[in-house]
């Protein structure tokens, strides 16, 4: 087990690249399952998720090559396995999004139920729900869901509740299915958007994405590409809240502005000087940040993965604010380890109230989750005295380097032997 280490206080100053979407690699590898032919994919980013959905593609007969860092060669030439176990669907919930390709292309799956951040219930039941409209019979078995259909035929479904990575199932699903299918209640991220677009240069026909109502002709086969995975928006925002937590100047590069539309009107709001470029974000500090109030949404709206984050700022913020999470029903873990660190917070249901201190000081705490730890990190670099955090194993899901490129920002941080645990 490892610890970071942070002596905070320091200003970020400098330049950093944001890295290849987690949340879009992730389903784009699932994708190579729909062709026999070799996807190369380049910008994935070494993370623990990306290996461990490499460990399931080559449990299904797969092959792999890594010939060089952040470019990844997949083909899937034969799948010898249909199964998903539990030992690696366990760690990631992304795992489930092998079923949509296995039974696109082979007609049958066996996936164990998915594990990952522990931040709430997400159920599968619209995966599922969706697949049976396609003509496919579902079991749940020893904790399995196992999945047969000679082949998926074209359906209209509804979501009952918008779903990533639902959305991003059935269009793979549908991809290779008999007939039009067409998905309503659909997520609208930009991961799903990058789906589509990947599918469609495939081969692929599907249309709409980006809008409640997808469209999807099914193909007989699909080709091979070479596809260069769109920046992590979520890693971007959180580097664009860290140079405003440390009230710093630093330019997150290399990413969509666009994409991170709700966050930065946010830090407008709240005072932080931002100016945006093509593939750029400035972040300027204009001093103490002004207290706002914020609700988490499915997208275009205030991501929920930014929220533990945005707590952390407003800790110091010049007044009290509410922060409402409407997406997932336990993302408020964090809490506990600010007030650690001297935050004034208060939870009532989904409701956090926030009340502004002047500084906050280094403890030692506990990440919980993935963006709990980033929220962490990022108070820690604001804090005064030096921060310690245990439990950092859930960074190494979601954020590339983290520690690398905060110390090139200026940061005085570390990771070090966690002789605690």
């Amino acid at each position: 087990m490892e610890k970071i280490v942070i002596h905070g206080g320091t200003p970020l100053q400098g330049t950093v690249r944001a890295s290849g979407s987690k949340n879009a690699a992730l389903p784009l590898m699932c994708a190579s399952l729909l062709t026999s032919d070799e996807m190369t994919f380049h910008r994935i980013p070494a993370l623990m998720d990306i290996r461990t959905t490499k460990q399931l593609l080559l449990q299904l007969g797969v092959q792999l090559d890594d010939f060089e860092p952040g470019t990844l060669r997949i083909k899937a030439r034969m799948i010898t396995d249909r199964r998903a176990p539990y030992e690696l669907v366990k760690t990631m919930r992304a795992s489930v999004m092998v079923l949509g390709p296995l039974m696109a292309r082979e007609g049958q799956a066996d996936v164990s139920l998915p594990g990952g951040c522990a931040i709430g219930a997400r159920p599968i039941d619209q995966h599922l729900k969706g697949l049976e409209a396609m003509g496919a019979t579902i079991e749940l078995e020893s904790g399995y869901v196992k999945a047969r259909a000679k082949r998926l035929r074209g359906t209209d479904f509804t979501f009952d509740l918008k779903t990533v990575t639902g959305t991003e199932n059935l269009i793979m699903a549908a991809a290779l299915a008999k007939g039009t299918t067409i998905l309503r209640n659909c997520a609208l991220e930009p991961e799903v958007c990058e789906l589509a677009q990947v599918i469609n240069r495939m081969g692929g026909s599907v249309s709409g994405a980006g809008t409640d109502i997808i469209e999807i002709e099914g193909k007989d086969r699909l080709q091979g590409i070479v596809h260069e995975v769109m920046a992590d928006r979520i890693e971007a925002g959180t580097y664009v809240m860290a140079g405003a937590i440390t009230r710093g100047n630093i330019t997150v590069s290399g990413c969509q502005p666009a994409h991170l539309a709700s966050l930065l009107e946010k830090l407008v709001d709240t005072g932080v000087g931002i100016e945006i470029s093509e593939d750029s974000v400035k972040v300027i500090s204009n001093g103490r940040v002004k207290s706002r109030d914020v609700q988490t949404d499915p997208y275009p709206g205030f991501a929920t993965d930014f929220q533990a984050q945005y707590m952390a700022l407003m800790s110091l913020g010049d007044d009290n604010c509410m922060i409402t999470e409407n997406v997932f029903e336990n993302r408020f873990m964090h809490v506990q380890e600010l007030v650690r660190m001297g935050a004034r917070i208060r939870v009532s249901g989904k409701i956090a109230g926030v009340q502004g201190v002047k500084e906050l000081s280094g403890a030692h705490v506990q990440a919980t989750d993935l963006r709990a730890s980033a929220s962490l990190i990022l108070a820690g670099l604001a804090a005064k005295g030096i921060t310690e955090i245990h439990r950092v194993y859930h960074l190494d899901r979601g954020y590339e380097g983290i520690v690398t490129k905060l110390d090139d920002l200026g940061a005085n941080i570390r990771r070090e032997k966690d002789e605690m645990l």
